[in-house]
């Protein structure tokens, strides 16, 4: 529980009774000096002041406990001297076994549950009646009531009395974020309404951020996830777990793991959660996706591919969740018309006629064509290392909406060695289009 904040607006202490005091609920954290005098169990019994000449009424009991934690000491005296010994390999930790609470309101971050501890304080002389309080915090784009005594108002609060109260939220949004807290109430012999603000000003951060990269190949999509830590203390991850959109399947890909650990029966009750240091460690995530076999292709299918759901612990257990956005596959604008290879020679024979196999899939809804199939001319001489043979157009009939034809080029290499088929080109007579060239495909060629 961290002291309490200031307030940063609202109607000066001075004309009110009462005032807002706001303490942070949160977990502790390990105490740890470099020079440190370890704690040891002796010590809640018996301390160092108690055991001098100025106090010679020490129970008996006790000056024989503190005795035997120090009879390694000279003539027999009890001092500290034992903690500053290394009798344990824990002690080398620096841990002194003490807990810090903090000092300061601290950092609030995204996802994690906000809890404070609200006191009223009456510091006048008079009694404060009839008291309605009202919690509330206000972000940029919302409010969220947290407490609201209007139906059953606080009866009294005596002078130099206090109302306590414990609200919690679970932070949802980024940005600055307001606590507003009021007081509606009478006091000494007015019967006037005395309304009280108080404003508690804080910034939520972002803890963790996750960027992803989408890449497609044939018909395999692949996620790539980076969790990043933008916090200053340990993140334990419990879970993150990638949701597929209906449409999608999502299979981790992992490295293999030892032949003991595949089968074992306890692997998932003893699953040690992932680390992910302080001030920018990372942890990498890879999934692979498919498609449903619902009758639709991957350019017909949603781009939306999924979404995380991902639960960590700090160092102590404070617990915080977070949902992303969802994520998106950005597929390459659909073409028209599209070419693709079915099969080429790896190896040819200098000067000897070859077939290379293509396809040319329409995919609209309508009927296109005739087309004409040609090699685009170079201005290098290696641009004639591999030719047609024969015809220097092939012309092709229309091709109905969703239907592809095949068809074979005759082709002649004129050079050896590792050659380039380049240029392989689709132009659509009726709409006078040119469509992008074919990849290159390369080839042997050899002598004999």
């Amino acid at each position: 529980m961290s002291g309490p904040t200031t307030a940063a607006g609202g109607a000066s202490p001075g004309q009110h009774s009462l005032a807002f005091r706001v303490m942070r609920l949160t977990r502790p954290s390990m105490h740890a000096d470099e020079a440190v005098l370890r704690l040891h169990p002796n010590d809640l019994f018996v301390g160092e002041d108690l055991i001098s000449d100025a106090n010679p009424h020490v129970p008996s009991n006790l000056l024989d406990l503190a005795s035997s934690d120090s009879s390694s000491a000279e003539g027999g005296e009890f001092d500290f001297r034992k903690r500053l010994f290394i009798d344990n390999p824990t002690d080398a930790m620096g841990l002194s076994g003490f807990l810090l609470l903090p000092q300061a309101f601290g950092a609030i971050y995204l996802g994690e549950t906000f809890c404070s501890y609200i006191s009223i304080n009456n510091s006048s002389s008079y009694e404060a009646r009839d008291v309605i309080i009202k919690a509330e915090i206000q972000s940029e784009k919302q409010r969220f009531l947290l407490l609201d005594t209007s139906k059953s108002p606080v009866e009294s609060i005596r002078a130099g009395g206090r109302y306590d109260f414990v609200v919690e939220h679970d932070v949802k949004e980024l940005g600055a974020h307001t606590l507003v807290c009021t007081a509606l109430y009478n006091d000494g012999d007015s019967t006037e309404r005395k309304y009280l603000p108080q404003f508690f000003k804080f910034v939520v951060a972002n803890p963790i951020s996750v960027r992803t990269k989408v890449r497609n190949f044939k018909d395999n999509t692949f996620l790539e996830a980076c969790i990043e830590n933008h916090t200053k203390s340990n993140l334990y991850m419990d879970q993150v777990e990638f949701e597929p959109a209906p449409q999608w399947t999502a299979t981790r890909l992992e490295a293999d793991e030892h032949a003991s650990l595949k089968n074992s029966k306890i692997r998932d009750l003893l699953k040690q959660p992932v680390f992910i240091r302080a001030n920018g460690g990372i942890c990498n995530y890879l999934y692979l996706l498919r498609l449903h076999e619902l009758g639709e292709t991957k350019d017909d299918a949603d781009t939306v591919l999924g979404k995380f759901q991902i639960t960590w612990r700090t160092n102590l257990g404070e617990p915080g969740r977070l949902q992303t956005r969802n994520i998106h596959n950005n597929l390459p604008p659909k073409k028209d018309i599209d070419l693709q290879v079915v099969t080429a020679p790896s190896k040819v024979i200098l000067e000897q006629p070859f077939s290379v196999h293509l396809r040319l899939i329409n995919q609209t809804e309508r009927t296109v064509g005739p087309f004409e199939v040609y090699i685009i001319s170079g201005s290098s001489s290696d641009d004639r290392s591999v030719m047609l043979n024969g015809l220097q157009k092939l012309v092709l009939p229309l091709v109905e909406g969703s239907d592809s034809i095949n068809f074979d080029l005759n082709m002649v290499a004129t050079q050896v060695g590792v050659q380039r088929i380049s240029g392989i080109t689709v132009h659509a007579v009726q709409e006078k289009k040119v469509y992008d060239p074919l990849q290159d495909i390369e080839i042997f060629v050899d002598a004999e």
